[in-house]
C-alpha cells in the first residue's frame, strides 16, 4: 500500500509540472517527516549526493562539448566524413551517423552531438533531395549515441549509483554503440538505393580529402587522447574530462573559430545543464534515503524473488515500465528514480550490473526520441526550424532499430560483457 501511495504521489507532481529535482526532494522530505525522522537527513543527504571526485567529470565533458559546439568544429567533422563518403549512395546520411559517432567519443551528451552534427547535416541532406522527416529523425537518433558510445554522462552516474566500475560501463558501451551506429549507416544506404531521389555528393578528389581531414583531424586526435587514455589508465574520466576541456579550448583557438561571447555561450550553457542535472541528483538522493529508510528496495527486491523467477522477466517488466517513463521523464530522472530501487533486485536474479546499465541506457535512448518529452526531438525542431511532427514521422524506424540493438545486447550479452572481462 506504501508503494502505491508513493507513487500515486511521485507521478501526480510530476504531471502537474513540479521539477523533477523538487518532485524527488519534497516527496522524500515528506516521506521523513511522515516517520518522524529528522528533517536534518535532507541536508546531509544532498550534501552526499555531490561527494564524489568522479562527479567533476559531468560539468566538465558538458563544457567541452558546448566549446566544440559554440567553436563549429560539427562542419569541420562532416565535411571530412563527407569527402570520403558523400559519393557512395545514401553517403550523406552515412557522413552524418558517422560523424554523429565520431564525436560522441568526445562529447557524452546526445543533446551536444545532435546540436552539433545537426547544425551542419540538416541543410546538406535536405538540399540534395533527403526527405526531410527522414533527415531529421536521423540526426536525432544519431545523436542519441552520445551517451551509448563512451564518454557518456548517464554511464558516469549510473556508476557513482551502483558504485561498479565507470571504466567497464565505457567499455560495455562500444560493441552495442557501433552496431547501433551500423544498423543506421546500413538503413541510410538501403533507403537511397530503394528508389528515394537524393542527389549524390561528388566524389571529392584526394587533394580536397587530405585537406578536410586535415581541418579536422584535432577531433579525432582528440577523441583518442579522451576515450584512450582511460581505457589505458593514463588518467581517470575526470581527469579526462579536464584534459578535453583544455585541448578543444586549444583547438577552437587555433582554428580561429571561438570568441569571447561565443565562449560565454558555452559557460553559461554548461552551467544550466550542470545545475539541472545537479538538482535532479540531490532531490533523488533525498527520496533514495526515504525509500530506503522505509525498506522499499528490499520489499520489491523480496517481491521480483518470489514472483519473478527469471531475469527474462524482469528485463521484459523494466523495459516496459521504462518506455512508458520515457514519455515523461528525461535520462538522468528515469536513472535516478529507478536504480535505487532496481539495483537490490539484481543480484538475486543473477543479472550483471554492467550488462544491465548497457541494457538501461539503450531505453534511456529510445526515451530521448520518443514523444511527447523526447529531449532530442526538441534540439532538432530547434536547430532546423521545422515542426515537432515532421521530427516524431522520421525517428519511428530508428527507434525499432533501436529494440533490435536491445535484443543483440539481451540474447547475446557478450557484445557488451567481452572488452569489460577480456580486455
Amino acid at each position: 500500500m506504501t508503494v502505491a501511495l508513493i507513487i500515486f504521489a511521485l507521478l501526480m507532481l510530476l504531471l502537474s509540472g513540479v521539477p523533477v529535482g523538487f518532485v524527488l526532494g519534497g516527496l522524500g522530505l515528506g516521506m521523513l517527516l511522515l516517520a518522524d525522522m529528522s528533517p536534518l537527513m535532507v541536508p546531509m543527504a544532498m550534501y552526499s549526493s555531490f561527494d564524489s571526485f568522479i562527479l567533476l567529470s559531468v560539468p566538465l565533458f558538458l563544457l567541452m562539448s558546448n566549446i566544440l559546439l559554440q567553436g563549429g568544429v560539427g562542419k569541420d567533422l562532416f565535411n571530412a566524413v563527407q569527402t570520403w563518403v558523400g559519393h557512395w549512395p545514401g553517403g550523406l546520411g552515412i557522413a552524418t551517423i558517422a560523424s554523429c559517432t565520431i564525436f560522441s567519443a568526445i562529447s557524452g551528451s546526445s543533446v551536444a552531438t545532435a546540436a552539433t552534427i545537426g547544425s551542419v547535416a540538416i541543410k546538406e541532406m535536405t538540399d540534395r533531395g533527403y526527405h526531410r522527416p527522414f533527415v531529421l529523425g536521423l540526426i536525432a537518433a544519431g545523436g542519441t549515441l552520445g551517451i551509448l558510445i563512451p564518454p557518456s554522462i548517464p554511464m558516469i552516474v549510473y556508476g557513482v549509483i551502483t558504485e561498479e566500475s565507470i571504466v567497464d560501463l565505457f567499455l560495455a558501451g562500444i560493441f552495442p554503440g557501433l552496431i547501433m551506429a551500423g544498423s543506421f549507416i546500413i538503413f541510410s544506404f538501403l533507403y537511397a538505393t530503394l528508389g528515394k531521389a537524393c542527389t549524390p555528393v561528388p566524389k571529392a578528389t584526394r587533394s580536397e580529402r587530405l585537406a578536410a581531414t586535415w581541418r579536422a583531424l584535432p577531433i579525432i586526435v582528440l577523441a583518442v587522447i579522451i576515450i584512450g587514455g582511460i581505457y589505458a589508465g593514463v588518467f581517470t574520466p575526470t581527469e579526462s574530462a579536464a584534459i578535453g576541456v583544455t585541448l578543444s579550448l586549444i583547438i577552437v583557438l587555433a582554428l580561429k573559430t571561438m570568441n569571447w561571447e561565443r565562449f560565454k555561450l558555452a559557460c553559461i550553457a554548461t552551467m544550466k545543464t550542470t545545475i539541472t542535472i545537479f538538482i535532479i541528483m540531490a532531490g533523488a538522493k533525498v527520496f533514495g534515503k526515504a525509500i530506503t529508510l522505509y525498506q522499499i528496495p528490499q520489499d520489491i527486491s523480496m517481491f521480483v524473488t518470489m514472483h519473478i523467477g527469471s531475469a527474462g522477466l524482469f528485463i521484459l517488466a523494466v523495459c516496459l515500465v521504462l518506455l512508458v517513463m520515457g514519455f515523461f521523464l528525461e535520462s538522468i530522472s528515469m536513472l535516478l528514480i529507478m536504480m535505487p530501487v532496481l539495483y537490490p533486485s539484481l543480484a538475486p536474479l543473477g543479472i550483471d550490473p554492467i550488462w544491465f546499465g548497457i541494457i538501461f541506457v539503450i531505453m534511456i535512448e529510445c526515451a530521448l526520441i520518443t514523444p511527447p518529452v523526447g529531449l532530442n526531438l526538441f534540439v532538432i525542431q530547434a536547430v532546423a526550424g521545422g515542426k515537432i511532427m515532421d521530427v516524431v514521422r522520421g525517428v519511428w524506424p530508428f527507434i525499432i532499430m533501436m529494440f533490435g540493438c536491445l535484443l543483440i545486447v539481451y540474447f547475446f550479452p557478450v557484445v557488451a560483457l567481452y572488452l569489460p572481462f577480456y580486455l
